[in-house]
């Protein structure tokens, strides 16, 4: 098999992501030579450069952390979330896993839909009778639900051929959980609802079981019996509560790898060992347009 030289983009960010990338560095530098290493460098958030090379000539990047301001601020744009569109990187993809010899082991995927819900960031403030209002868009299209849930799918039945292959797994066979509010939600959630059901309904997730959980019984659950869960869907909110929520079982988010994939790239954090294979182009679900 032919050696393929990779380029990873370091993206240190600031607060935490300026010590952790340090790191992470120091072990990409100390892989052996083989691999084809080389390193540059720049010193900005996210120029249109950066952006650039990362479309059209990196394999992956690592990206360390970015502070946002918790209030409005006029002209502030979230460089990750920036990304995150710039590049299509619409699955956040997070393993809750447990070391070895535990007395309750943990092993499921958490699989966040990462590019629409209230993260398209279209906000308002109006000034009304009973003072200010403030309003978002709730955005949950066809597509992005289909090809989050199929790839939730994909997930589920790769780790169920590992653990057929003898990597040792709690899980009987593969299961997603599609977690939604559309007992409320009935337009947003329930569209991400319908279409993910659409989606895991294809004949190459026949072997697959399919199940729904509303949010809120969804977090009662996920910590009084999280070891029942294997590969869990869920819309952009509900998806980074649970993901980051998910993490004190194992430890804490520090702990606890994620990463973001497209198509045409993979940004993981430091903690993230991650392969492309795992979402290789023969595993591809077609998407409706």
């Amino acid at each position: 098999m032919p050696i393929r030289t990779l380029r990873i983009g370091l993206i240190p960010g600031d607060g935490i992501g300026k010590e952790v990338i340090t790191a992470g560095r120091r072990v990409l530098e100390a892989l052996p030579s083989y691999l084809n290493l080389k390193f540059n460098f720049t010193g900005n958030a996210l120029p249109d450069d950066t952006v650039k090379v990362l479309r059209n000539d990196c394999d992956g990047a690592l990206f360390g952390a970015v502070s946002s301001p918790s209030h409005a601020v006029s002209g502030y744009s979230s460089p990750i979330v920036a990304l995150r569109k710039s590049l299509d990187l619409y699955a956040n993809i997070r393993p809750v896993k447990t070391i070895m010899n535990v007395s309750r082991p943990l092993d499921m995927v958490i699989v966040r839909e990462n590019t629409e819900d209230l993260y398209v960031k279209e906000e308002k403030t109006t000034e009304g009778q009973d003072g200010r209002i403030a309003e978002a868009i709730n955005r949950i299209s066809d597509r992005a639900s289909f090809r989050i849930a199929a790839m939730a799918g994909d997930i589920a039945n790769r780790r169920h051929q590992l653990r057929q292959s003898g990597t040792p797994c709690i899980h009987k066979g593969p299961t997603v959980t599609i977690t939604h509010k559309s007992n409320v939600l009935s337009q947003t959630d329930g569209r991400f609802r319908e279409a993910s059901r659409r989606a895991l309904s294809g004949a190459k997730f026949a072997g697959v079981n399919v199940e729904e959980q509303i949010v809120d019984s969804m977090v009662y659950k996920l910590f009084r019996q999280p070891e029942y869960y294997d590969a869990i869907v869920a819309p952009n909110l509900h998806g980074d509560i649970l993901s980051d929520g998910a993490t004190a079982l194992v430890g804490s988010l520090g702990l606890v790898p994620s990463a973001n994939v497209g198509e045409i790239l993979l940004s993981a954090n430091p903690a993230m060992l991650a392969r492309r294979t795992l979402w290789a182009k023969e595993s591809q679900t077609r998407l409706p347009h």
